[in-house]
């Protein structure tokens, strides 16, 4: 409501790329932990699952695609595609790659969550899924489920709780903020 009053903070592309690529490192670092110790204990699983403590990169990059995945809700194209370009790059800076290795990093996730969640829709649920999948967590699963290779929909319930975290509020976020880019 202040914010209105007195106008929005102006906000570059830079800056948004720099406070997205952090925040989402950052949840990640605090809270991977947490998120492993949730699917080695779900009741849905008959033999604990053995995943690495130091294997966030992939939950990482779930994240990041699925945060992506809501631009186009809150962005114009061009805004979207110069977003994307800075995030890219600014990932592919923390991770000592080449902007087109990252770039093909993600595309990977994102063909990967599109594919599992197929033909949904729900970004979330494909989060959810892509979780299961990158972690090979169907070999943990009652004989039912784990002959299917599917999720047993109990877990993916639970996972879409803990996801759900992870989303960002791009309603308030744009409530706060005037997305600004920077004239070429």
């Amino acid at each position: 409501m202040i914010a209105t009053l007195f106008g929005k903070k102006k906000i570059t592309e830079e800056k948004l790329a720099n406070i997205f690529v952090n925040s989402m490192i950052r949840a990640v670092d605090d809270s991977f932990q947490d998120v492993i110790e949730s699917i080695c204990n779900d009741p849905e699983f008959k033999t604990k699952p053995i995943i690495d403590k130091s294997d966030s990169d992939k939950f990482l990059m779930i994240l990041v695609v699925g945060n992506l995945s809501y631009f186009t809700n809150y962005f114009s194209n061009t805004e979207e595609m110069i977003l994307r370009g800075k995030i890219t790059q600014k990932l592919a800076n923390v991770f000592g790659l080449q902007f087109d290795e990252m770039k093909t990093i993600l595309k990977s996730f994102t063909d990967l969550m599109y594919r599992v969640n197929h033909p949904s829709k729900n970004i979330l649920y494909g989060m959810s899924k892509a979780v299961f999948y990158s972690y090979k967590l169907g070999k943990y699963q009652d004989e039912y489920f784990a002959q299917l290779d599917a999720p047993n929909p109990i877990f993916l319930k639970r996972m879409d709780g803990i996801m759900q975290n992870y989303i960002w509020d791009w309603n308030n976020f744009m409530d706060k903020y005037k997305f600004a880019p920077v004239e070429a």
